[in-house]
């Protein structure tokens, strides 16, 4: 916590809702592609592009930027392509540039996506990953395996928003 709180002081950081600022709509769609360059490009131009105006409040994109420098990125989205669709909404995409990693950067992100999820009426925030240990980090639980449309399968965790 003590390094975020050095690096806040000392720079320019600033988290940027895409629908909040849709002059950021390409800068979001391109940083995206970069930093999930698994993903076929049409489906972050689409969905980024077709959220500005969308008539519920998901999805929602979100840049990381310091002193200017998109350095992360991540979305709020009804389903991550998994088969629990009974969940949602989910925590996706979250990615924090390789060279800005170890200062819980990702922690801004995840916290930001909490409070939308909390604001837009949700009690239940949910993410799919491989990864074991980190989001653990930020109060989500492990409540078992989901399968992607390629057959893969995935981990899936909750977060139980507060009640405040």
């Amino acid at each position: 916590m003590y390094a975020i709180i050095i690096n806040i002081i000392n720079s320019s950081l600033k988290i940027i809702s895409v629908r909040e600022h849709p002059a950021y709509k390409d800068k979001a769609i391109d940083y995206l592609q970069k930093s999930w360059p698994s993903v076929l490009p049409i489906i972050y131009e689409d969905c980024i592009s077709n959220s500005l105006n969308a008539k519920n409040p998901l999805p929602q994109w979100y840049l990381l930027e310091l002193n200017g420098l998109l350095i992360g990125c991540a979305g709020l989205i009804t389903n991550d392509f998994i088969s629990r669709g009974e969940l949602y909404p989910w925590l996706c995409a979250l990615f924090i540039d390789e060279k800005y990693r170890g200062n819980d950067y990702g922690s801004l992100l995840i916290d930001r996506a909490k409070r939308d999820t909390k604001k837009f009426g949700f009690d239940y925030l949910y993410l799919c990953t491989g990864h074991i240990g980190y989001y653990e980090k930020y109060d989500f639980k492990y409540i078992g395996q989901g399968y992607h449309p390629w057959g893969e399968e995935s981990r899936i965790y909750e977060s139980l928003l507060n009640k405040d």
